[in-house]
C-alpha cells in the first residue's frame, strides 16, 4: 500500500517534514483556502504540488473537492457547478494529482458531539453520542419531529442530558456540532443551518440519489477523458442525522452507486471507520465485492458503544474493525489489479505530546504515527506470511 498523510497546508500544526519523518511517501491535500463552487486553478495546484516534491514527497490524491449544496438538491444552476467541480478534475489530473476523493453528505460532512473524550488510559479521542445530537436536535435545534426521529427512549435520555448542561455544556455541544471539523465544507449558525435544512424539505433519500446520479452523469465523460478517478466517501456516521438523508452507508448504498455509472472511475473511498460504525458491514466482505472500484483507503477503527448508536475512535487496531483481515483484502486486491493502493492512516488519538501543543481535532501528530506504524506493521507481517497473497 502507498501510505499516506493527511496535511491540510501550510497553516496545519503537523509539517511536510514531521510527515516524512513518519514515514510517509504521499500528502493527501486539498486547496482548502479556494471557496467552495470556485474552480482551482492549474497554477495553484502546481505551486502546492512543487512544495510538496520539494519536501521529498508525492500528491497523487486529493480530498477533497466539496460538492456544492446546490448539485446535492438539484437546485437551478446546479449544473454550472457541476462544470466547474469537473473542470476542477481535470486541472488536478493534468498535474498528476488523478484520485479524487469527495462526499455527498447533505450540509454537514462528519459529525462529532466530543472532540477530547477522555478514555481510561489518558489517551484523548473523538466521540458521537447519540443522546447528545438528539440533546441539540430535540432541545437546542428545535426541529420539527425531532423527537419521534429520535424514538421515545432515545428521546428522554436526551432530555434528561439537556437538562443536566449548564449554559457552556449547551453552547460547547452546539458549536462542536456546527462550527466545522477539519476538512468540512463549511461552518454555521443556527439560523443558517435551520435554512440549509429547510432546503432538503421533501427530497427524502431517493431524491438525493437522482441528484447524484444526476452529478455523475454530468461530469464523469470528462472525468474519464482527464484520466481521473474519483472516490466517494461513506457517510459519516452512516445513518441519517436531523432529518436529512444519507445515501453512502451500506453494500446497497454502493451497489447503487456503482449502477449509476458503470465505468470503474466511477469509485469509492473505502473508510473503515464510517462503514465500521454500522455492525450489519462486513468490511472484507464489501472490500472483495467493491474492490476495482475501491480507489482510495481510509483505515482507522472505531468503537461501537452500548446503546449502538453511540461510538468514539479506538486505536487503529483495537477498535470493531478486523483491520489484520481488511489489511489482507486489500494486499490481495493490490496483486489481482496489479498496483499499490494509497492508504492514509485516518484520525488518530491524542496521545504524549499531542496534549501539550496545538492539533486539529482528530488529526494529531503522535496518534496517526502510531496508527501509521501499526498498519504498517500489519501489512508487514501478513506479505511475510504470505497472508494477503490472492
Amino acid at each position: 500500500m502507498r501510505q499516506g498523510w493527511r496535511w491540510f497546508g501550510p497553516e496545519d500544526p503537523v509539517s511536510l517534514a514531521d510527515i516524512r519523518q513518519a514515514g510517509a511517501t504521499e500528502v493527501v491535500t486539498a486547496l482548502h483556502h479556494i471557496a467552495n463552487g470556485e474552480v482551482w486553478p492549474r497554477e495553484a495546484i502546481r505551486s502546492r504540488r512543487d512544495a510538496i516534491r520539494a519536501a521529498g514527497l508525492d500528491w497523487t490524491v486529493v480530498e477533497s473537492i466539496p460538492v456544492h449544496e446546490d448539485i446535492k438538491i438539484g437546485a437551478p444552476g446546479w449544473e454550472a457547478k457541476a462544470d466547474a467541480w469537473a473542470e476542477t478534475a481535470g486541472n488536478l489530473a493534468a498535474e498528476g494529482i488523478d484520485t479524487i476523493c469527495y462526499n455527498f453528505m447533505p450540509v454537514l460532512d462528519w459529525t462529532r458531539t466530543d472532540l477530547a473524550h477522555a478514555l481510561p488510559d489518558g489517551a484523548l479521542c473523538l466521540r458521537f453520542d447519540a443522546a447528545a445530537i438528539a440533546a441539540f436536535d430535540i432541545h437546542i435545534l428545535g426541529r420539527e419531529g425531532a423527537a419521534g426521529d429520535h424514538g421515545a427512549a432515545l428521546a428522554a435520555r436526551a432530555g434528561a442530558l439537556f437538562a443536566a448542561m449548564d449554559a457552556g455544556a449547551r453552547d460547547g455541544l452546539m458549536r462542536t456540532i456546527l462550527a466545522g471539523l477539519p476538512g468540512a465544507e463549511e461552518s454555521f449558525t443556527l439560523d443558517t443551518f435551520r435554512a440549509q435544512l429547510a432546503r432538503y424539505g421533501g427530497i427524502g433519500a431517493e431524491g438525493l440519489r437522482a441528484c447524484l446520479a444526476a452529478f455523475l452523469a454530468r461530469i464523469m465523460p470528462r472525468i474519464e477523458a482527464a484520466g481521473a478517478r474519483i472516490a466517494i466517501h461513506p457517510d459519516d456516521p452512516p445513518r441519517s442525522l436531523f432529518g436529512l438523508p444519507r445515501v453512502v452507508s451500506t453494500s446497497a448504498d454502493l451497489r447503487a452507486i456503482a449502477a449509476m455509472w458503470p465505468g470503474i472511475a466511477n469509485g469509492i473511498t473505502f473508510c473503515t471507520g464510517s462503514l465500521g460504525v454500522r455492525a450489519d458491514n462486513d468490511l472484507p466482505a464489501m472490500l472483495a465485492e467493491f474492490g476495482p472500484r475501491v480507489h482510495f483507503l481510509h483505515l482507522r477503527a472505531t468503537r461501537r458503544e452500548a446503546d449502538d448508536l453511540s461510538f468514539h475512535e479506538a486505536p487503529h487496531l483495537d477498535g470493531d474493525v478486523d483491520m489484520v483481515a481488511v489489511i489482507a483484502e486489500a494486499l490481495r486486491l493490490e496483486e489481482l489489479r496489479g498496483e499499490a493502493l494509497p492508504m492514509r492512516p485516518d484520525h488518530g488519538q491524542a496521545i504524549l505530546s499531542d496534549q501539550r501543543g496545538p492539533f486539529r481535532p482528530g488529526y494529531p501528530a503522535v496518534g496517526r504515527l502510531r496508527g501509521l506504524a501499526e498498519l504498517r506493521g500489519v501489512e508487514h507481517a501478513l506479505r511475510r506470511t504470505g497472508s494477503g497473497r490472492a
